[in-house]
């Protein structure tokens, strides 16, 4: 991630209220860089980003910007950002998935009716639906080195603010995927005590 800055606009920017905004947004980021990843704080990321992200549409609509990205990375820029578009879309669905997966799971669990044999059968449909996510999760994961790799040096300011929003949002997608992705799970001692549990009841009924 780069480096904090004090000053993260050229001279010309740095009365215009907007550009006060976006700083005031990246130095809250900034301070919870060393925050924990637990879904709350990811949560609280995520709201600070979109702040973030309203207020630089707005800036970007300036002119010192319109003459900042017509002289210097705006391909670059525009590469990086069409590749966190697509990140974008890959962990909503990721997270859209594991919830459905999740929830399914869950629903089979509560009914009573339910015999050995299907719940087994919903274990496995959930650990293969997590076993896809997280293949997806790992490629995800791949396109945001690129990404990092190809974040380059500038000499504008307002190009360097927006690397460093681009560098941001990365650690926070690795962040996102990472907990989404989740420590390896031990489903088949989970299930076995749970089968335990249920041969418990059904013997004291």
């Amino acid at each position: 991630m780069a480096a904090t800055r004090s000053n993260s606009f050229p001279r010309s920017s740095r009365q215009h209220p907007l550009a006060t905004e976006v700083n005031e947004h990246l130095n809250r980021l900034r301070a919870s860089k060393e925050a924990s990843t637990s879904s709350t704080s990811i949560s609280h990321k995520l709201n600070g980003f979109q702040d973030l992200y309203d207020c630089v549409v707005k800036f970007l609509q300036l002119p010192l910007s319109h003459h900042a990205l017509a002289h210097e990375c705006a391909d670059e820029l525009l590469d990086g950002s069409l590749r966190l578009l697509d990140l974008c879309s890959t962990a909503k669905d990721i997270v859209l998935q594991t919830k459905e997966s999740t929830n399914e799971l869950q629903s089979a669990l509560r009914r009573r009716k339910i015999g050995e044999y299907e719940i087994v059968s919903e274990v496995r449909k959930y650990i293969s639906s997590r076993k896809v996510s997280k293949k997806t999760i790992h490629k995800a994961l791949g396109n945001l080195k690129v990404i990092q790799r190809k974040n380059t040096v500038s000499h504008s300011e307002t190009v360097s603010m927006l690397k460093e929003i681009e560098a941001m949002t990365c650690s926070m997608f690795e962040d996102l995927l990472s907990l989404i992705s989740g420590p390896k799970p031990r489903s088949w001692l989970s299930v076995s005590k749970l089968l335990h549990q249920r041969r418990i009841v059904n013997i004291s009924k």
